[in-house]
């Protein structure tokens, strides 16, 4: 793009509409989870399983639309203090509620360390001139990270170095990704590999903070996702107990009916 090229501004729509994408698949996911294993129903089971597979790639999208957006917040570290401070919560409700679903890190944690992070490396990631370097580093990254839960570093088959074992000896590293059997959380995206992720979108998101954003993501085409992505977070804390609670009012209703 010509450096002498005018800077768009405004709202960046399409940001907005592939959050609420997210959102969207994201409450669907659960509420099929809800439905097949809370409440024993086959088909809730068939297609939470059915859409396992897709899960990393909507989440991951949330991820990388997040990491756009803290390019465009004026304090990174006190949105992630905030919502470190509700994810928190939700880990509490949920020991209290749930526990055989608790929440220990689950994608608000993560977010939040990611924007308190961000805050913190701000002037060091100011001063990165280049964007599409550090993206090509963080793909790489990502890759030979994706599998250190199941305890080795890189993709697998001949690029495979197993990690020593006593890294997941105790859940204390659970965050990072190094976990035992023991581990429980219903919500689990731990830093490595899901950061880089994160971290690709803060580089990208500096075509975003400049104006340099392809035209066409200034408009809006899908308003209701748009506004699923502006209110993302009140709609991932409601949308469970919503869930759960529209499943006993049919479960009531059916064994009364």
């Amino acid at each position: 793009m010509n450096e002498g090229a005018p800077l768009k501004t405004g709202r960046i729509y399409t940001m907005d509409e592939l959050r609420g994408l997210a959102v969207f698949c994201m409450i669907f996911y659960h509420g099929f989870y809800t439905v097949g294993y809370l409440f024993g129903n086959f088909w809730g089971r068939f297609f939470f399983q059915f859409f396992t597979p897709a899960e990393p790639f909507f989440a991951g999208l949330f991820m990388f639309i997040s990491g756009i957006a803290c390019n465009l917040s004026h304090s990174n570290l006190a949105r992630g203090l905030k919502l470190f401070a509700i994810a928190m919560g939700v880990t509490l409700v949920t020991a209290l509620v749930v526990p055989e679903d608790i929440i220990t890190f689950g994608i608000l944690h993560f977010l939040s360390v990611c924007m308190i992070l961000a805050g913190l490396l701000k002037p060091a990631i100011d001063r990165c001139r280049s964007i599409w370097i550090p993206v090509a580093v963080c793909v790489f990254l990502y890759i030979f990270t994706m599998n250190i839960q199941y305890g080795y570093f890189g993709p697998g088959g001949m690029l495979k170095l197993m990690l020593p074992q006593g890294l997941y000896s105790t859940n204390w590293l659970a965050p990072l990704g190094f976990h035992n059997e023991d581990f429980m959380s219903a919500d689990y995206f731990p830093m490595l590999p899901w950061i880089f992720v994160y971290a690709a979108g803060i580089f990208v998101g500096k075509l975003a903070k400049a104006g340099k954003f392809p035209k066409a993501l200034y408009k809006s085409r899908v308003p209701v996702f748009g506004w699923m992505g502006r209110h993302a977070l009140i709609l991932y804390i409601v949308h469970q107990p919503v869930i759960y609670g529209v499943c006993l009012l049919i479960q009531a209703l059916v064994s009364h009916g």
